[in-house]
């Protein structure tokens, strides 16, 4: 999810648990540490200029539910053994407040479809439960309300009544997002078993910014089909359009590191297109077609007309918000004609 979410969110847990005479160190320190495990951007950047890398190195180590637990009783530790303040005047609260303020952060983002490594260092494909868009307005607002009026009310019993409002409300709403991605899924399945193509790979990931429109890809032989699905709008069958992809170039490139490295991260889920002789790859489930926002240059033909690997290049593509948003939201509340 976005920093200020991951930011709220660990300020709001920790500002709960802790006791109420550290209210406000507890919502600083919970916002610190809710945002701690995104900054392993900077020493992987610092490692390596390789963007595979860099996307896939992402919520990694940094997002482990094996690690985040031994730093926080690490963090914890140091400031009881060394400290003189709030942490050992109140060790026990403290102790909780520091795991949940970290170990919430991974558990979260793995709602969204990018994919968390919860169980690093095992070589398990990342999680993405993909029920929440990575920036989700009616998920962050009530824990922003929530730590807003915690700071100001400061030790009063009201500060908690927020803060907990805030958690259930936000948590309430990821339920609902696992709910609405069911109802998606069932409508998907029917409408590709009738397409003959209900064991196909498949994923549905909310549009940006709600949890009302949908888009499910399914994987095919020669290619992908793709729809989107309002659960306001839309009755009956799902209408899929079919694309293209060059399997055929994915699977004769499929030992070059690169692309085992991404079909590992994304699940399978990409689109192969050659141009000029090189071989791009884009990953399906962040953007909608023709628009992705990770596409990777990773392979180019050689003098026998075999795939060679490259040093992998990402492919910046414009984004028009105004050109995708408007439609999308019009098309939360009608059908297609």
């Amino acid at each position: 999810m976005d920093s200020l979410t991951q930011i709220v969110l660990g300020g709001a847990v920790a500002a709960a648990i802790a006791p109420a005479r550290h209210r406000r160190a507890a919502l600083l320190a919970g916002a610190a540490l809710g945002t701690l495990p995104d900054l392993d951007s900077l020493p992987i950047m610092l490692a390596s200029d390789d963007p595979v890398v860099l996307m896939t190195a992402h919520r990694s180590f940094s997002h482990s539910l094996f690690v985040l637990p031994l730093l926080g009783w690490l963090l914890w530790w140091l400031f009881r053994r060394y400290g003189r303040g709030r942490v050992a005047q109140a060790p026990a609260r403290w102790f909780w407040a520091i795991q949940l303020a970290l170990v919430t952060h991974p558990l979260l983002d793995a709602f969204t479809v990018y994919g968390t490594q919860l169980w690093w260092p095992l070589p398990v494909p990342p999680v993405m439960w993909s029920s929440v868009f990575i920036i989700d307005p009616l998920y962050t607002v009530w824990l922003l309300l929530g730590c807003g009026v915690a700071w100001w009310a400061r030790e009063r019993p009201l500060a908690q009544r927020a803060l907990v409002a805030g958690l259930v409300l936000s948590s309430a709403y990821l339920g609902w997002s696992l709910a609405a991605k069911a109802m998606v899924e069932r409508q998907a399945q029917r409408t590709l078993a009738a397409m003959g193509l209900g064991d196909a790979p498949r994923f549905s990931v909310p549009m940006p910014f709600n949890t009302l429109l949908w888009r499910v890809v399914a994987m095919t032989p020669s290619g992908f089909v793709e729809g989107e699905h309002s659960l306001v709008a839309d009755q009956g069958p799902i209408a899929f359009r079919g694309h293209p992809s060059n399997t055929q170039a994915l699977a004769e490139a499929a030992q070059i590191p690169a692309v085992q490295r991404l079909a590992w991260f994304n699940h399978g889920f990409m689109k192969a297109r050659e141009r000029d002789g090189r071989l791009e790859l884009s990953d399906l489930r962040m953007g909608a077609e023709p628009d992705y926002s990770f596409v990777f240059v990773v392979a180019q033909r050689g003098p026998d007309g075999r795939w060679q690997a490259i040093r992998p290049q990402q492919l910046r593509l414009p984004w028009e918000a105004r050109r995708r948003l408007g439609p999308m939201w019009r098309r939360i509340w009608e059908a297609p004609e």
